[in-house]
């Protein structure tokens, strides 16, 4: 009788009847890692599923995450990687990216603040988790009432902002192939999106949680603008000394 190797409990057959951990794994080969990439990508518990409910109805997914069952999406941070991922390979394909309606990083003198432009640009998935705290800190205290905690609102934010990287994509791949000149629009469409996915998750009958999320979602940008802007400064004006 072999001891199982994940919680050291006894086995005596194929898998640990503690744990479920199988007694000997299989090799990865060719088919193992098609069958991880068509369960992670196409069944009802992957990255497309997730995309579909939280394209339909963002809020009530959100909220079905939080109270009901976290098995069937992808998690909140892996999907918000995940997106970002793709929306940066997508800026850096057809050479279209948020720098397409940010101010010209060659005019700035401060070093240390383009150096923080640039950072947001070319690692677009962790300047949004970043922005989503911030963004997470004001929606608390406007729905303060609502009993979320702020890593609950975190999980929101997180989906949000991942499907706001797949709009902008969307938008990159049109602008790229097309005359058309949308990529300002994506940035309406994503935060109209966010707002609505927030409203949805409180009190979505209520259009006083639509303005409260449009604010709460602007004062989040504008904190983050703010600060890393000062930041950058400070620094500059620190080293120039």
């Amino acid at each position: 009788m072999d001891n199982c190797k994940h919680c050291n409990e006894q086995v005596s057959g194929n898998y640990c009847s503690n744990c479920g951990q199988p007694v000997n794994l299989k090799r990865i080969d060719r088919h193992y890692i098609m069958h991880e990439i068509r369960d992670v990508l196409f069944t009802d518990s992957g990255f497309f599923y997730t995309i579909k409910r939280m394209f339909v109805s963002p809020g009530d997914s959100v909220r079905i995450y939080l109270t009901e069952d976290r098995n069937r999406f992808v998690k909140p941070v892996t999907f918000l990687v995940v997106a970002s991922l793709i929306y940066t390979v997508l800026s850096n394909l057809f050479h279209v990216g948020v720098e397409a309606y940010s101010m010209d990083q060659s005019e700035i003198e401060l070093p240390t603040l383009n150096l923080f432009l640039s950072w947001m640009i070319d690692y677009h998935g962790y300047a949004s988790i970043i922005i989503g705290f911030c963004m997470a800190l004001w929606i608390k205290l406007f729905f303060r009432k609502s009993g979320h905690t702020i890593y609950e609102i975190f999980v929101l934010i997180c989906y949000t902002s991942g499907m706001a990287s797949l709009f902008f994509s969307v938008i990159i791949i049109l602008q790229g192939l097309t005359p058309l000149r949308l990529i300002h629009i994506s940035a309406v469409i994503a935060l109209v999106y966010q707002v609505w996915a927030a409203g949805q998750l409180f009190e979505k009958k209520k259009t006083v949680s639509y303005i409260k999320a449009f604010f709460a979602y602007i004062l989040g940008v504008t904190t983050f603008s703010v600060s890393i802007t000062m930041l950058g400064v400070i620094i500059d004006i620190f080293i120039k000394q």
